[in-house]
């Protein structure tokens, strides 16, 4: 997919929720002027909330909250309510949080091993789980976001092993992914790395009293912004004299480093990076911050103006691939009363590259009239072209359709030809496999063989069409 083909509020501007089981204020977030809502759920409990978002240009992106995961596997629970939230509308998806914090995202019996040199216990079972709920999610029409890495010291490395995993032993089921909605979910904390620079002098910082959110001059390209270059030349994302093992605390930060190492090691062009939490942090809720000394202070209201700033530097001069950030979140900024909620009440939110969002393009083939043009047998996953061979011989030999084990091929089909799929799949996977064919191919005539049991029906089936002469049913 291009950039252009995700679809989203054009937006950037986004809050998370409070929690899990925590209801949510609807009002407050047009008075935000949001354009992304992070969910963190326990269950199906924001289904109803999501399409009031999406009627609203809220893009929910969702993450199932699950007490110290680890590497936990993909369960036919959590595949239940990503098919409920999708079914609701919602198409960005998240599985881990933060794998690299040994606490509390693991299991306290692992949390001495948690390296991202541990190959075996934990770079390659979350890389092995992360690809499988990917290609779910991807099946179910929807967007799987790679996992968000904490903005540790040791966040690059993190994010290289992770990769270099998948380069070296998954390559093309991870393309595959990236090439057909995959995004990077990142958590750019960016501390004070940041400023609005002196009229004119762009690697001057203006103080904090004199910063204001609704004029220009702002500068979050960290650490490639001109103040940053004036005192460390050639300090990047990855790694300078200064700072050795990568420099991650930046709003751009980690979404550069994982593009670029896409570009660099898989030869694929950006994807979409989405910060699902962060922001202008430590939250200044007593005083003022100054994480680095080298950048100037802010106080509670520079903080205010700073953070309105940042989504309209996002929608106007942030890197093509940076779509949005939700603050970190919602019950802070509201119980601290800080001044960033009315100031980004007060100053417009700029449309992403002054656009609004467009209907989806359509794709894929035109309608069928009479007999489609093509047919394929679509199987679900767990099944097997051979199988299906040896079941419905006899309903090849007579019907001569394409037999396959995935659907990409889908959106080759030009509008002036037409397609009918036969799915085969079991009752658990039906809906997902309707969604994902029917949703993004609405002209596709879909056909459903559903295999329970010893898939002695599905024989029974596929013989009582041969004999009746039918292709489909």
């Amino acid at each position: 997919m291009r950039l252009d083909e995700y679809q989203w509020s054009y937006n950037p501007r986004g809050m998370h929720n409070e929690g899990a089981y925590r209801a949510l204020n609807l009002f407050r977030y047009k008075q935000l002027q949001l354009g992304w809502m992070k969910l963190v759920c326990g269950g199906e409990e924001f289904v109803n909330d999501c399409q009031w978002l999406l009627s609203n240009n809220i893009t929910p992106v969702i993450r199932i909250y699950r007490a110290t995961p680890g590497a936990e596997a993909v369960d036919q629970g959590v595949r239940k309510f990503w098919e409920t939230y999708r079914r609701a509308g919602a198409l960005w998806f998240e599985f881990y949080n933060e794998p690299n914090l040994n606490d509390p995202e693991w299991p306290e019996n692992m949390r001495d091993r948690v390296h991202y040199s541990n190959l075996e216990e934990v770079i390659r079972p979350l890389c092995d789980n992360w690809l499988i709920f990917a290609e779910f999610i991807i099946s179910i029409g929807a967007y799987p976001g790679f996992p968000s890495l904490s903005e540790t010291h040791d966040a690059i490395q993190w994010l290289d092993a992770m990769l270099i995993f998948l380069r070296d032993n998954r390559r093309d089921r991870f393309i595959n992914v990236m090439r057909n909605g995959g995004w990077a979910a990142v958590h750019p904390y960016t501390l004070n790395h940041f400023y609005q620079e002196v009229p004119g002098q762009p690697a001057v910082p203006r103080m904090p009293a004199q910063q204001n959110g609704a004029e220009g001059g702002w500068h979050f390209e960290y650490p490639y912004d001109p103040y940053t270059q004036s005192f460390d030349p050639g300090r990047t994302v990855f790694g300078s004299p200064a700072a050795p093992m990568g420099d991650p605390n930046g709003l751009i930060a980690m979404g550069t480093a994982f593009n670029q190492r896409l570009k660099e090691w898989f030869d694929l062009d950006p994807v979409p990076a989405v910060g699902t939490e962060g922001g202008i942090y430590p939250l200044p809720i007593h005083e003022s911050q100054q994480p680095d000394a080298r950048f100037p202070p802010y106080t509670r209201e520079s903080h205010g103006e700073a953070t309105a700033a940042m989504f309209n530097w996002m929608a106007t001069q942030g890197p093509d691939w940076l779509f949005g950030l939700c603050l970190w979140k919602e019950d802070e900024y509201y119980n601290n009363f800080l001044p960033a909620v009315p100031r980004m009440e007060q100053i417009p939110q700029i449309p992403w590259r002054g656009q609004l969002p467009e209907a989806p393009v359509g794709r894929g083939p035109g309608p069928v009239h009479g007999e489609p043009t093509f047919h394929a047998v679509i199987l679900a996953p767990g099944l097997e072209p051979r199988w299906f061979f040896e079941t419905a011989r006899a309903y090849w030999n007579q019907f001569r359709p394409m037999v396959t084990t995935t659907w990409s091929f889908i959106e080759h089909i030009p509008s002036d030809r037409s397609l009918a799929v036969t799915v085969i799949a079991p009752p658990d996977m039906a809906e997902p496999m309707r969604q994902a064919v029917q949703q993004p191919y609405p002209n596709v005539l879909f056909d459903l063989v559903v295999a329970e049991g010893d898939l002695q029906g599905v024989v029974e089936t596929f013989n009582a069409r041969v004999w009746s002469g039918r292709r489909f049913g």
